[in-house]
């Protein structure tokens, strides 16, 4: 390639606090009809004062803290000057200077790399929500609900190269607020929105090109569609001897394309300046620290130990985690099966991963609703691995215990489930099968293995499938052997 893509992301994530950044005022804002949060700070009123809202610098340090982030005991507030129908005091009380944090990391692995590859966050600051506008008939509606709301703003380096590496940093990010409980990241609700600065470097002589930015992409497939076609479009330009302007476009994502909002002469200049009506903003550390030592087990720490502790592959040990109450709930059913040697870490994740996820799809629920008790779901693995019953038994025990939470032992005696491992019961149902089927036993003395397949499904019908399926197996093949 002559180009070689250089983007960094601004990604802006509203915090889950109860009660607006400077203000009292709900934060929720979601469904609710139009300007009936507000009050008269968050509507910029004359003489009305901020006051700052701890929960949102705590969850801001939160998650600083899991990107790897100096955290900056004495940081501003600062006012960003510009003028927008939605922004009711023509300024938003942001930081820039001292942010909370600073100088940190994430880790992401694209699809089909070799790989971890490191992104550099320069800053992660807090800021104010703006409200937001409505363009109906010619007119223009403002709701400004939304105003003042905590919102988290993490700005990376230039360090991604692809669209498969922004979305593989956008994902990462989401799961890291999401585990950390300090954001939805519902990117359809807005409450994680990112902005794409792009620009194409000469790959011969290493000459950075024009940076464009990408503004409100509110999908993972908007960030990696918008940034592909982007590279595509810059590619094309140049390769035509055209020039890249600085500009602001937007993504559509119907037509599948970038579209010009406005141009740009350089810095916008929003004339920075520290916030008149807060002090600085001094942290004590040892309640940095205390905030840290309280952090949960993020993904790669438990993914790390998945692999190590319980032998799971990289693969089955990121299926788990990657949903902090999924991986809470698996860790209290290895937990549960502590006491047993034959429930074993490996099997709990091929059925927490294969059936339970299967149902909880089928049913459009997540784990926290779930009826199943850790242990109940011990219990069930114990009993197909003490061939009470079967594997396809077990499957409809399971689906009776995920609608009604009861117990396994209870389900499997009043649905009559138990299994047939008991070689004189099978015997004279294999010999009836085979006097009813002689073409199979002529296929099978021919060399065709495959037809004790048929059989087994035979033996399994006739005992509506509480036959033992190896020890049918076994008893099949005594059998056609004499």
């Amino acid at each position: 390639m002559k180009y070689e893509p250089v983007i960094g992301m601004e990604v802006h994530v509203e915090l889950n606090t109860t009660s607006k950044m400077f203000c009292g005022c709900s934060a929720d804002f979601f469904g609710v009809a139009p300007n009936t949060h507000v009050c008269p700070i968050c509507l910029g009123l004359p003489g009305t004062l901020p006051v700052i809202n701890q929960r949102a610098v705590e969850y801001t340090i939160m998650t600083g803290l899991a990107l790897n982030c100096e955290i900056q005991p004495h940081n501003v507030f600062a006012r960003k000057n510009y003028f927008y129908p939605d922004l009711p005091k023509g300024y938003q009380i942001s930081q820039y200077e001292l942010p909370l944090c600073r100088d940190g990391y994430i880790d992401i692995e694209p699809e089909d790399a070799v790989e971890p590859k490191r992104i550099r966050i320069r800053r992660a600051h807090l800021e104010e929500d703006t409200g937001k506008l409505t363009h109906v008939n010619n007119h223009s509606l403002v709701d400004l609900n939304r105003a003042g709301v905590p919102l988290l703003e993490i700005v990376t380096e230039a360090d991604i190269n692809s669209a498969d590496e922004a979305y593989a940093y956008v994902s990462k990010l989401r799961q890291l607020v999401r585990y950390l409980g300090v954001s939805t990241g519902d990117m359809e609700k807005g409450a994680m929105r990112c902005e794409v600065n792009l620009s194409l470097k000469d790959a011969d002589t290493g000459q950075w090109g024009t940076k464009v930015e990408i503004k409100n992409l509110n999908s993972f497939r908007s960030v990696r569609n918008a940034i592909a076609y982007e590279i595509e479009r810059q590619t094309n330009v140049l390769n035509d001897g055209g020039v890249i302007e600085q500009v602001t476009r937007g993504w559509d994502e119907n037509r599948g394309v970038t579209f010009l909002q406005r141009t740009k002469e350089g810095d916008t200049g929003y004339r920075y300046f520290p916030e008149p009506d807060l002090p600085p903003l001094d942290l004590e550390p040892a309640w940095i620290e205390t905030i840290k030592a309280a952090l949960p087990e993020l993904p790669q720490a438990k993914i790390a130990r998945y692999v190590h502790d319980y032998g799971l592959t990289k693969k089955e040990a990121a299926t788990l985690a990657e949903d902090r109450a999924v991986a809470e709930f698996y860790d209290k059913v290895v937990t549960a099966a502590s006491d047993t040697s034959e429930v074993t870490p490996k099997l709990i994740s091929n059925w927490v991963s294969g059936e339970l996820f299967f149902l909880l799809g089928e049913h459009q629920v997540d784990v926290t609703g779930l009826k199943i008790r850790p242990e109940q779901l011990v219990t069930l693995i114990k009993l197909v691995c003490a061939d009470t019953i079967n594997q396809n038994a077990a499957k409809k025990v399971l689906r009776v215990m995920f609608e009604t939470g009861r117990s396994p032992e209870e389900l499997v005696n009043e649905l009559g489930l138990q299994q047939i491992s008991d070689k004189s019961q099978l015997i004279p149902l294999v010999q009836q099968i085979l006097a009813d089927n002689p073409d199979a036993i002529v296929q099978f003395k021919g060399g065709k293995e495959t037809i004790i397949n048929f059989l087994v499904g035979q033996v399994m019908r006739v005992t509506r499938g509480k036959a033992n399926p190896q020890l049918a197996v076994q008893v099949l093949r005594e059998q056609l052997q004499q």
